[in-house]
């Protein structure tokens, strides 16, 4: 991996993103890439949707919602989905995508991140917990909810 880089989702990036590869087991945990980008059109003002370019290559999508009036507290600030591409997981782009969430959180007033997520094997929890995320609670549906702490 070169310098990675993080840009606005755009109809220049949609395409490659919708084509990320999977590890084999991983689809299970994740709606198809339309379902968070769809949240764009739902919510403009709160969403954010970036993508992780390696040089001109897209390498990872990340999408967050940032909505201090949220009726349940662990929708205020939320990471909604993170895909890296099958090639480029274990290399640094999940992680420097969450830390470029952490970094928007911060600038937008926001002292922890949440995610949601289903527990299980292939699952994402070993990636949530290698960078930071600690279980705080769970969903009606029981899935894990995490929380990550920001620090100044």
């Amino acid at each position: 991996m070169s310098e990675l880089r993080m840009v606005e989702l755009s109809a220049a990036t949609i395409v490659a993103v919708n084509n990320l590869s999977l590890k084999p087991g991983q689809e299970q945990f994740l709606a198809p890439v339309s379902y968070g980008i769809a949240a764009t059109v739902i919510n403009p003002q709160t969403s954010w949707q970036r993508v992780v370019l390696d040089e001109d290559h897209v390498v990872g999508f990340v999408s967050a919602n940032f909505d201090a009036e949220a009726p349940e507290e662990h929708f205020r600030s939320v990471l909604w989905r993170i895909n890296v591409d099958a090639e480029g997981q274990g290399k640094g782009v999940g992680r420097f995508a969450v830390e470029s969430l952490l970094e928007e959180a911060r600038a937008r007033g926001f002292d922890h991140v949440n995610v949601i997520y289903e527990a299980g094997e292939d699952g994402p929890e070993a990636f949530f917990l290698r960078v930071g995320f600690t279980p705080v609670g769970e969903t009606e549906y029981s899935e894990v909810i995490a929380q990550i702490r920001i620090t100044s």
